[in-house]
């Protein structure tokens, strides 16, 4: 299980400690919306160079909290640290996967697959997987969350709605945990 409050502690950290406690404090009150629009709002307005895996890390926390859709842009307009994390957000990747094979299959008939979070070193992506609606636009919550192979076409690992972190954890773990 991942523990939100300690990844939420660790991207705070990136600002300078004024800024920093105002983003824990809105974690301790429950204004974890707010806090994550001051997070973001403070690594652009100081410039903070952050790294892939904390650009990522910050997807995840705004995913968890609803407000992806919202910050994604200015997440992606943050400064890139050049360090050579193994983990790249590839949020606005244009492929969409209509269609997956391996045992998950059954439960993702229907859904449309979006490319979300890579790991550069093996290549395995995290994916969002979200029903079309009525009228077009893909659904606002992921119904579920998946790892896929490079081609992005079988299914290593299902995650249920609610699984965002724990996901993007095991994504991390894939080749941090090989020899």
């Amino acid at each position: 299980m991942t523990d939100d409050a300690v990844n939420w502690n660790r991207v705070a950290a990136l600002l300078p400690e004024t800024e920093a406690k105002g983003v824990k404090d809105c974690w301790a009150i429950g204004e974890q919306e707010a806090g994550l629009d001051l997070l973001v709002s403070g690594i652009l307005g100081h410039q903070v160079a952050i790294s892939e895996t904390a650009r990522s890390q910050i997807s995840v926390l705004a995913e968890t909290w609803g407000e992806r859709e919202a910050l994604t842009p200015r997440i992606l307009q943050c400064r890139d640290d050049g360090t050579s994390g193994h983990l790249k957000l590839i949020e606005g990747d244009e492929v969409i996967v209509p269609e997956v094979t391996g045992g998950a299959g059954q439960d993702l008939a229907g859904l449309v697959l979006v490319p979300w979070i890579a790991c550069t070193r093996c290549s395995q992506v995290l994916m969002r997987a979200h029903a079309r609606e009525s009228w077009g636009d893909l659904s606002y919550l992921a119904r579920h969350y998946i790892i896929t192979t490079p081609s992005r076409t079988t299914v290593l690992r299902l995650f249920p709605a609610d699984s965002a972190s724990a996901a993007f954890d095991a994504l991390q773990r894939v080749c941090s945990d090989a020899p």
